[in-house]
């Protein structure tokens, strides 16, 4: 498996954790509605814990996978 530490974005040397954490923040801004529309909000008793807990989930999701 080819890991990246760094990407060169046109000569910005960029972490690629920004990058997932980039590409989760977008995930969990579009799974929020989807979320508040099955009605998942009302079984969550602390939405920015949960919100956090999965954002995390996320990061380490796309880490493994990218």
């Amino acid at each position: 498996m080819d890991l990246h530490a760094v990407l060169d974005i046109d000569g910005l040397l960029v972490s690629s954790f920004v990058v997932h954490a980039g590409l989760a923040v977008v995930t969990l801004l579009i799974l929020n509605p989807i979320l508040a529309k099955i009605g998942a909000r009302r079984v969550i008793w602390n939405l920015p814990l949960a919100e956090f807990g999965l954002l995390v989930c996320l990061i380490g999701l796309y880490t493994l996978l990218l």
